[in-house]
């Protein structure tokens, strides 16, 4: 059943959002886009999430396994600034759909050396 039919529309979305924040979607398990998708549907009050939901969160995971040089080269200034803030709010009140994305790619092994050191992350 798995992969007979293809990817899910909602699947080759996200694929495209983390194209997009210059991430190539293989190096995101599957595993990791299904809950990412699962989480925003959840943030949605469980309707499917739109484009834009999957963009920023494309953008957060982008940020956290590519690591500052790497997203900065692949993304102007500002979208750079943005997810820097998202991800300091995110850690600084540690909870919310942010902190739960970003504890997820520390779940995964996913995040940056750089941005553990920096923020001092850790799974408690």
């Amino acid at each position: 059943m798995f992969g007979i039919f293809g990817r899910s529309q909602e699947m080759q979305n996200f694929d495209d959002a983390l194209r997009a924040a210059g991430v190539h979607p293989r190096t995101i398990p599957d595993a990791v886009k299904i809950t990412t998708l699962k989480q925003l549907k959840e943030a949605n009050g469980g309707a499917r999430p739109d484009f834009r939901a999957m963009a920023g969160a494309a953008e957060l995971l982008g940020y956290c396994v590519l690591g500052p040089q790497a997203y900065a080269a692949k993304n102007d200034a500002g979208r750079m600034e943005a997810v820097e803030k998202r991800l300091e709010a995110a850690v600084g009140i540690g909870l919310g759909l942010d902190a739960r994305l970003i504890l997820l790619t520390l779940h995964a092994g996913l995040t940056h050396r750089e941005l553990i050191e920096r923020y001092h992350l850790a799974i408690e």
